[in-house]
């Protein structure tokens, strides 16, 4: 068992993490032992968590939710979750894979973006 967590640190903003033991992380955080950014931002407070069945569950959902707008956490924090898809940040396209990008992480290629391989006047 394994947890994502998002805190509300002292300046109102949001620090999502996982964990094995929830409890243990909260303490850590609490103390000024847990992440670098709650450090300087206490006290912090424990305002949403997420059960999943291993760490890299927990791990993956972090990282998810870390690249979310503000008021996306905070629909998921509110338990909204039907109204997520709307709270995504303007102009946000899913990833697609396009192994011919100049952006070999599946991003997608931009306008401005040169594809890679050989200039047109060396093909045969």
């Amino acid at each position: 068992m394994a947890w994502t967590h998002i805190l509300e640190c002292s300046d109102g903003s949001y620090h999502v993490g996982s964990t094995r033991d929830l409890d243990q992380r909260l303490f850590d955080h609490e103390r000024g032992l847990g992440a670098a950014y709650t450090k300087t931002r206490p006290p912090v407070t424990l305002v949403a968590s997420f059960e999943s069945d291993n760490v890299e569950e927990a791990y993956l959902f972090e990282k998810q939710v870390q690249g979310w707008s503000r008021a996306k956490k905070k629909a998921i924090i509110d338990g909204r979750f039907d109204g997520l898809p709307a709270q995504s940040r303007k102009g946000y396209r899913p990833s697609v894979q396009d192994p011919g990008s100049a952006n070999p992480n599946g991003r997608g290629q931009a306008p401005w973006e040169m594809r890679r391989g050989r200039p047109h006047w060396l093909e045969d």
